[in-house]
């Protein structure tokens, strides 16, 4: 199963204004770069958790219903189901009722009745499920720990321009004790 970006936060969960406060920044002329260094903090930060951060839109694409009535929805955490769609052996696309599935926030799943449900007619990317995810709307749902880690990053990258050596780690040991309780681990 792939997942497909639709919509993009429309914010960031920290400011240029908070940013540059906490890096101690008073002059403007690097706001490219912080405004680039918190975007790319946000996306490393969703990356190792496998969580999005603020509200976004993603599309699952499926060869055919699992048997077991589930789906998986990464990144988490599940809010909504706003589209599905399954296609037919020529191509169109027929429209599934969302009601039909159950989101299951807890365990960012989705439940339905496979058997209730049209069997795509192609073999490959016959079905389509447009999910809403993420903690809120406003950088104050993203809940803090998120946010430090964030902020770290974003000073670790301000203060470290070049390569830096990590050692085998993909993170900072602070950033990365940060987001451990948040991580969303396959089994």
């Amino acid at each position: 199963m792939s997942a497909i970006l639709i919509t993009a936060p429309a914010q960031e969960p920290l400011s240029l204004a908070e940013a540059k406060a906490f890096l101690r920044v008073e002059h403007e002329a690097d706001d490219g770069l912080i405004a680039s260094l918190i975007a790319a903090a946000r996306l490393a930060v969703e990356g190792e958790t496998r969580r999005a951060l603020l509200s976004q839109e993603w599309r699952l694409v499926r060869d055919a219903w699992p048997q077991s009535g589930r789906i998986a929805v990464t990144p988490a955490p599940l809010t909504a189901v706003t589209a599905a769609r399954v296609y037919d052996e020529a191509g169109a696309a027929h429209t599934v009722d969302a009601q039909a599935f159950i989101v299951d926030a807890a365990r960012a799943a989705l439940a339905f009745a496979p058997w209730s449900l049209p069997a795509p007619g192609r073999a490959v990317a016959g079905i389509e499920i447009d999910v809403a995810v993420g903690y809120g709307e406003d950088a104050d749902d993203v809940p803090e720990p998120l946010r430090q880690a964030i902020r770290m990053l974003v000073a670790h990258w301000y203060d470290n321009r070049g390569v830096v050596a990590a050692e085998g780690r993909t993170l900072p040991r602070g950033v990365a004790a940060l987001i451990a309780p948040y991580r969303m681990v396959s089994l």
